[in-house]
């Protein structure tokens, strides 16, 4: 069966994307780009570095995005070359990521809830947006439509 562009629509999809992928970056300390470029390698299972340069095509330059993901634990090495019959490496993303990203598939889905309290890295309200963010993850939770 293939989804339609009403069924997405219909189900909410996207309504509250932006507010989950702030909370994922800031509870994770990963940046933005960073998180959907892992959700696009997820999207392909099992990856080359080649198929992550061109992921990268559509986000800004960062020399350090590969190496930055990998030593964060974000991308693990699923086979590794051997210069003789395997050519390149391949890599997927890590168990780490996997869950971070289920987890936002979940809140997006109203299977789950963002925390609210004092795990919530917006809970202590030290700046202006960190309030914003609570008000908007209150809106969301009280959403009956989500």
């Amino acid at each position: 069966m293939r989804l339609t562009p009403d069924d997405l629509r219909e189900i909410n999809l996207f309504k509250y994307y932006r507010l989950v992928r702030k909370w994922a970056s800031k509870t994770h300390g990963i940046l933005d780009a960073d998180l959907e470029l892992l959700i696009y390698l997820d999207c392909k299972g099992r990856f080359t570095r080649d198929d992550f340069i061109n992921g990268t095509y559509t986000y800004a330059w960062d020399k350090s995005r590969w190496e930055r993901l990998r030593s964060e634990g974000w991308i693990d090495v699923w086979r590794h070359r051997n210069r003789t019959t395997i050519k390149y490496s391949v890599f997927k993303v890590s168990p780490k990521g996997k869950r971070l990203i289920t987890r936002m598939y979940n809140v997006m889905l109203g299977q789950e809830d963002l925390p609210i309290g004092p795990s919530s890295k917006f809970y202590k309200n030290k700046s202006y947006t960190d309030k914003v963010y609570n008000k908007a993850i209150d809106d969301m939770i009280k959403d009956k439509d989500r």
